[in-house]
């Protein structure tokens, strides 16, 4: 027994010692595990000291505005930072140090890697990072909605902090006509250059209808010459009104901001759709065939109305014709075709509604049956045509100086070939 208990002894001595040993290598294990799990950013860099963050450009006010995003998605420089949506900043740690920021994916933009080398330990850089947005998805948005964005701050490889952003994207047809910035403004009427789109497919279409009427034989531009140029111009006026396009005022939408003016501005081929237009909309609407034809357009912005000019040639100083394009809801030439007879002659309450637009001559004419409807209607729209350039002549010579006064923000002459550099057209969103 004693031997026995000798040898059992030794045994468990042998297991208390290969007891400890394994909690010591269990601790030992513990200890690198709890350290490798740890992350290599909140090891190297002190988030207080990078003190990164991301915001959306507060002149916006948590409002997102996509036909901005669209309409300057080529433009560098001043405009570009100034109207820029986010801007991020971050103090360097260490001289030369490796910024990587990531933004998340949400449905309307893709993964975004910014990348910039830090200089300086100590210095606070800020940066405008530009967002790889999902451009068609912006252009189709007609219903203003949240969007949440996290932005990601790497130093070194290593993550330092996350910045989440929620925001309220705005629709599409929301136009930014100003926005307070400091105890001033920063006028964006501009912007309406952006809804004129003289890419859009339904073109195409419009002027061989255009073509159709037999009003001009062919689309020559300034090619032959300032006549020619103005009966192309009648050609889309008759057009429009053969379109029957009414007159529609709708401006307001459901945007919070108090420091942000903003006008709702449907799209061409919402004009083109629903056959109804505010000054604005009928501007761009006509602008977008002009510019497809080879003409230059150009809209004036007053205060509370805008209306349509052309250059009569192509050179730089040439005369400016203008046109109120709200002037063709004056007359629907579709609902006066509702009042023909069987015999295809308007009824007195139809004649009489047109009557005024024809000379006395010209009711004779159509009262004994020598004139058809369709030579009435191409009357009708020549006296409209008149009254269209002629109606905003005066106020526009009163304002001559101001529009011409590139500090007046209340008076806008809006050069479409000339902003075409700087903003692009909006997609049809189709």
């Amino acid at each position: 027994m004693g031997l026995l208990h000798k040898v059992a002894g030794r045994d468990q001595g042998q297991a208390d010692r290969l007891l400890r040993l394994g909690r010591g290598l269990f601790s030992l294990i513990f200890i690198v595990l709890a350290a490798c799990s740890q992350a290599p950013g909140n090891k190297t860099y002190d988030p207080r000291r990078v003190n990164f963050s991301a915001e959306l450009n507060p002149m916006f006010e948590s409002q997102l505005y996509p036909s901005l995003i669209l309409g300057l998605n080529q433009t560098q420089g001043e405009l570009g930072e100034q109207l820029a949506p986010f801007t991020v900043s971050v103090t360097a740690p260490a001289n030369n140090t490796l910024l990587r920021v990531v933004v998340d994916s949400s449905l309307f933009n893709y993964v975004t890697t910014f990348e910039e080398i830090l200089p300086h330990k100590g210095e606070t850089y800020t940066f405008h990072p530009s967002l790889h947005w999902k451009y068609d998805l912006l252009s189709t948005l007609r219903q203003s909605r949240p969007l949440d964005l996290t932005f990601t701050c790497y130093i070194n490889d290593e993550q330092v902090m996350t910045k989440n952003l929620h925001l309220q994207l705005r629709t599409v047809n929301e136009c930014p006509l100003s926005f307070r910035s400091g105890n001033g403004r920063i006028d964006t009427r501009w912007l309406f250059a952006a809804y004129v789109n003289e890419d859009h497919p339904y073109i195409e279409d419009i002027l061989t209808e255009i073509l159709s009427q037999g009003i001009v034989k062919r689309i020559s531009g300034y090619q032959n010459g300032t006549k020619v140029a103005r009966e192309q111009v009648f050609a889309v006026w008759y057009y429009a009104l053969n379109r029957g396009i009414a007159y529609s005022s709708i401006s307001c939408t459901s945007n919070p901001s108090s420091s942000t003016n903003v006008q709702h501005i449907r799209f061409f081929d919402q004009v083109y759709n629903s056959r109804q237009a505010n000054c604005i909309d009928a501007c761009v609407f006509f602008a977008s065939i002009l510019r497809k034809i080879g003409l230059r357009p150009v809209i004036f912005v007053e205060p509370c109305h805008a209306y349509l000019g052309y250059y009569t040639d192509k050179k730089r100083d040439s005369k400016i014709e203008l046109l109120e394009t709200t002037i063709t809801a004056w007359v629907n030439f579709p609902e006066l075709e509702k009042s023909l007879d069987s015999d295809g002659v308007l009824t007195e309450e139809g004649f009489s509604k047109v009557s005024k637009y024809l000379s006395e001559k010209q009711r004779k004419d159509y009262l004994d049956g020598k004139m058809s409807f369709e030579e009435l209607k191409v009357n009708v729209a020549h006296t409209l045509f008149t009254q269209a350039n002629n109606y905003d002549m005066e106020t526009y010579r009163k304002n001559k100086k101001n529009f011409e006064d590139p500090e007046n923000a209340s008076y806008q002459q809006l050069d479409i070939e000339k902003l075409r550099q700087v903003v692009a057209p909006l997609m049809s969103g189709m």
